[in-house]
């Protein structure tokens, strides 16, 4: 969340940067309209608790010379009535309060260019040679169904649409790209290595900023008030959730592989062939919690490692700046490092690198002491390194030969313990 000072001394700044995503300015009147009442409550009920307290000590002191106090004590009993019920009112002022403070969204920095939507998104570099087939190249659902790799209709069988079942050399490529990711991460980049939970409490997903507001997007088990991880920077944040670190351990860098799930309400009819937008798939994430000086220059480095995964795999790709109507609510920044897939000839979204500076440490509570003894609120970042199934869906279409089989990069092979993807029946 914003600092609510920021929110109260910079109120025409907070209202521009926040429209520039598209929000409605109004939540931050309710806001001040909110913060303004709760506070002058809080005077009252501070003025009369003072009241009080100077009745009962009149009160001890009548009764020390034996004198009448039930005059005294009914004023007493009227105040403590008093403050009863404007307890209960400033009990609701702070819920609309705290409501408010968590559907307010981060500002963006100041060098994320303005747009209304992806369409007006920045591509800042290209890497890779497009590779010239001598054939026309097939999407990677064809590709997989014909080497029998992958079921589609037995996952909307067993689940319903937007579900599928890898076979074969189909489940060992998606074992094997996260394998090696999380080597890569481990032994290069220098992360450590974390196996999180798949379910997550209301608490995480408030602290990362996917609840109050997207709710909807989200599998909830309600019974237990569970909801299925949409995305392992949830509870790779949370691990650190009302913690406070030490400036000499940060930067603290955590991977994970998680499965994750999504219900894309707001995907109809996007992607609606292949595994590029499904409800489960697998996701290698990473996630830094690091000094506020040095946020912007980790988030360099974070998006040089999901990049590695696609130089390594030796895949076409490019890296986008999202402009802010493209920015998502609790990033200040973010990158998307974008795949070629050349039977679409366009790059498809395979990770996003976000800061999203001290929002969500202000959510989830994360802080770290300085070596002079202050407390300060981490910055945290966030990077997916890569998504799987859309990597495997890349490699399916860049590396399909003429005759419908399928190179395995060679970073990948000692993990396949094959080099090709041969029709399975």
């Amino acid at each position: 969340m914003l600092d609510p000072d920021i929110i109260r001394i910079k109120t025409d700044f907070v209202k521009e940067s926040i429209a520039k995503k598209g929000t409605d300015v109004s939540i931050i009147d309710k806001f001040l309209k909110v913060d303004n009442k709760r506070k002058e409550l809080v005077k009252e009920v501070d003025t009369l608790r003072h009241d009080r307290k100077v009745l009962s000590e009149e009160i001890r002191k009548k009764i020390a010379v034996k004198e009448n106090t039930e005059e005294i004590k009914e004023k007493v009993r009227e105040i403590g009535s008093n403050i009863k019920e404007k307890d209960k009112i400033l009990n609701d002022l702070n819920k609309q309060f705290t409501d408010l403070s968590l559907r307010i969204p981060n500002i963006p920095h100041h060098s994320v260019p303005y747009g209304k939507n992806e369409t007006e998104n920045t591509v800042i570099k290209r890497w890779g040679e497009i590779r010239d087939f001598d054939f026309e190249p097939k999407p990677h659902w064809e590709t997989a169904e014909n080497l029998g790799i992958i079921d589609f209709q037995r996952g909307v069988k067993i689940s319903g649409a937007r579900f599928y079942v890898l076979k074969g050399m189909g489940a060992k490529l998606e074992r094997a790209l996260i394998s090696w990711m999380i080597d890569l991460h481990v032994e290069k980049h220098g992360y450590k290595e974390i196996f999180p939970p798949f379910l997550v409490n209301r608490t995480s997903m408030t602290g990362t900023g996917q609840l109050p507001k997207f709710e909807d997007d989200l599998y909830h088990c309600e019974k237990d008030d569970l909801f299925l991880n949409p995305t392992a920077e949830v509870p790779l944040t949370n691990l650190r959730r009302d913690e406070i670190l030490n400036e000499e351990d940060l930067p603290i860098k955590y991977v994970a592989y998680a499965a994750s799930f999504r219900r894309e309400a707001g995907a109809a009819g996007k992607d609606t062939r292949g595994i590029i937008r499904v409800h489960q798939f697998n996701k290698v994430e990473m996630v830094m919690f690091v000094k506020p000086e040095e946020s912007y220059n980790y988030l360099e480095e974070l998006i040089d490692n999901a990049e590695d995964v696609l130089r390594l795999l030796n895949i076409p790709h490019q890296l986008k700046k999202m402009c802010t109507g493209d920015l998502g609510f609790a990033a200040a920044i973010k990158f998307d490092p974008e795949a070629y897939f050349p039977s679409q000839d366009k790059y498809v979204e395979i990770s996003s690198c976000s800061n999203f500076e001290s929002f969500q440490a202000r959510r989830a509570n994360i802080r770290f002491r300085t070596k002079d003894g202050k407390l300060k609120y981490v910055h945290t970042l966030n990077g997916s390194g890569l998504a799987v199934s859309r990597t495997m869906a890349a490699i399916l279409e860049n590396y399909q030969q003429k005759d419908g089989t399928v190179l395995i990069p060679k970073v990948l092979q000692k993990y396949t313990g094959t080099d090709r993807i041969t029709p399975e029946i």
